[in-house]
């Protein structure tokens, strides 16, 4: 797919508390709130669509995967940010004092994929990563 026609993706995630989901996606990671109801929320997740999708219970979790000897929570999701704005996150969500699944690190320093990343979980335990290249070419480097 070329990539210069990117369009924005639509992901719906289920929350156990609309006013958690409004904290944590419009208060601590600054995302705009679109449309809502009594059961759902609308974000600009960077440019994308998220929806919060309130439920009485969240679904069980998988066991996570090893990727560069770090248990990666599945299913996560995210964004590549540039390299200063993962920055800028990384220290806003250490200044709150995030509770990092997988703290902030560079993964595959020094070979194709060279990235910053880190994870954490929402208030209703879905887990997001956020990530950041050396060089953004390498995004699908093998």
């Amino acid at each position: 797919m070329n990539s210069s026609a990117l369009r924005p993706f639509h992901l719906a995630i289920p929350v156990t508390c609309l006013k958690e989901a409004e904290a944590f996606y419009g208060g601590l990671l600054g995302c705009e709130k679109g449309r809502q109801s009594d059961h759902w929320i609308d974000w600009d997740f960077f440019g994308h669509q998220l929806v919060t999708h309130l439920v009485a219970n969240m679904p069980n979790q998988p066991e996570p995967n090893d990727v560069d000897n770090k248990a990666v929570p599945v299913p996560h999701f995210g964004v590549v940010l540039s390299m200063s704005d993962w920055q800028a996150l990384s220290e806003r969500l250490q200044a709150n004092h995030t509770n990092f699944i997988i703290d902030p690190y560079v993964r595959f320093a020094g070979q194709p994929g060279e990235q910053a990343t880190l994870f954490f979980l929402d208030p209703s335990g879905n887990a997001l990563e956020f990530k950041a290249f050396k060089d953004l070419e390498q995004l699908f480097a093998k």
